[in-house]
């Protein structure tokens, strides 16, 4: 079984989850910039986080034979942070990087004002620099907060097939499944979605425009829940095909259209970033 986890946040992960996931079969990944659990107080913040995104996380990642791209943008939970707004003016840079495969997470938190701006933009950057986008939906009050999403998107002039709206569950995907758009899914221990109601919902729905994601954040959370899914799927009827399409085809398909996908020779590690390293004691 051969895995790309299309949202997981790896910079929340030791390098014994990357060791976990390779021998699962995971072999590439996308990291998209998020929240980081506390306020950030300026652009440094994000510049250097956004630096260890497409630096050293990738070199981390190549360790165990892992390759690692990335997404940025500024997230939804701050936009609403004056102190953060300045981000929006360096992303452009950021949106040149050969590791940079999509803009998110975007979209929104609580559906503020500044949540609308904010997503607009960064919509709007997205058509500007030809990159897919990757939406967040609310955790709370959730469609509502995927209606506005999708009046958003379609506002925005980009191709629906350019968009993900991740976080979904059998409350929000009827209303995302007939628009275009991609279908995401984050699989948890308690929230969000579980492997066997990951199933029910492929039984419905099918298998095409799915994304099936461990998110695997700072919270309680588990990153060979991928793994896990595949699994359901087999012993619920579905094919190896099935299983390689939702857990492997349908993300290259999806992040494949930012024209800057990196799957070739998985197992050959990464440069250092920076003079950083994470090998000890030999040469």
């Amino acid at each position: 079984m051969r895995i790309f986890d299309p949202h997981i946040h790896m910079t929340s992960r030791t390098t014994d989850d990357y060791e976990r996931m390779a021998a699962a079969g995971v072999r590439a990944v996308v990291e998209p910039a998020f929240w980081l659990g506390q306020p950030r107080t300026g652009v440094g913040s994000f510049t250097d986080y956004f630096d260890s995104l497409i630096g050293w996380e990738p070199f981390r990642a190549g360790q165990f034979g892992v390759r690692h791209h990335a997404t940025v943008a500024l997230n939804p939970k701050e936009a609403n942070d004056p102190r953060c707004r300045p981000v929006l003016e360096v992303l452009p840079r950021y949106l040149e990087k050969d590791g940079v495969v999509a803009v998110g997470e975007i979209g929104y938190d609580s559906m503020t004002p500044e949540e609308d701006e904010v997503f607009a933009v960064q919509l709007a950057l997205a058509v500007a620099h030809d990159l897919p986008a990757l939406v967040h939906t609310p955790h709370r009050d959730k469609a509502r907060g995927v209606e506005r999403s999708l009046a958003v998107v379609a506002e925005s002039g980009i191709e629906p097939g350019r968009v993900v709206l991740d976080h979904l569950n059998e409350v929000t995907v009827e209303l995302v499944h007939d628009t275009g758009c991609w279908l995401g899914f984050s699989i948890y221990p308690d929230t969000k979605m579980s492997p066997p109601r990951m199933v029910e919902l492929l039984k419905v729905y099918g298998t095409e425009r799915v994304l099936v994601n461990s998110a695997a954040d700072w919270g309680r959370s588990d990153p060979l829940l991928t793994r896990a899914t595949g699994e359901a799927m087999l012993l619920a009827g579905f094919t190896d095909d099935d299983v390689d399409r939702v857990l492997w085809r349908n993300p290259v398909e999806f992040y494949g259209q930012s024209g800057r996908l990196d799957l070739g020779d998985v197992d050959a590690p990464g440069p250092t970033f920076a003079g950083n390293s994470i090998l000890r004691g030999g040469s």
